[in-house]
């Protein structure tokens, strides 16, 4: 697959003990560390990508809290199951994370968005598919939910590129995840 330069990036919050969100989907965590005029760089993220992607649960989720449009100046591609019809700039694709991602990364374009969930980033992660993470980690402890990295995942070996510490307590790290060939030999245990 001919790449473009164009990177698929996952931007996302979650707890200490590594969960984005209550077992109800919950996300009231997240306004610890509300600040006005603070975004943790969000921003400036979004300005680099043209392309959203996220499975359907949490696209239903941002719905449920009163988004009336979701970016409507990027193209959006909700990964679900069920085919629905879409919006302007929304499309709700069932063919499969790795047919999409193989046809956007041979377009020319900004970088895509990762925007969760959980379910997504696995299939990103198995699929070697994801090229960057940036994580908020919130100061809370959440003591169970909805976990970022589920188990029985895939071994992957991160490269971390930057950490931030912001005042209300939030930590963001970026990582490179290092692709995986077809030969590479993954470290065992002793």
């Amino acid at each position: 697959m001919e790449n473009t330069g164009r990177k698929v990036i996952l931007y996302i919050a979650m707890s200490l003990d590594g969960y984005i969100a209550t077992p109800d989907g919950n996300l009231d965590f997240l306004s610890v560390v509300e600040k006005e005029g603070e975004d943790y760089g969000y921003a400036t993220f979004t300005d680099s990508v043209d392309t959203v992607i996220l499975g359907r649960k949490t696209y239903d989720k941002i719905v449920s809290m009163g988004v009336a449009s979701y970016h409507p100046d990027k193209r959006v591609y909700v990964l679900t199951r069920t085919p629905r019809e879409g919006t302007l700039n929304v499309q709700f694709y069932t063919e499969g994370v790795k047919t999409l991602l193989k046809t956007l990364l041979q377009q020319k374009g900004a970088n895509i968005y990762c925007d969760g969930g959980a379910e997504t980033v696995r299939l990103l992660l198995d699929e070697n598919l994801m090229d960057e993470m940036i994580i908020s980690v919130i100061p809370v402890l959440l003591g169970g939910g909805i976990s970022l990295f589920s188990k029985g995942g895939g071994h992957h070996h991160l490269q971390l590129i930057e950490s931030r510490s912001f005042e209300r307590g939030l930590v963001q790290l970026r990582y490179r995840v290092e692709k995986r060939g077809i030969n590479s030999v993954l470290p065992t245990a002793e």
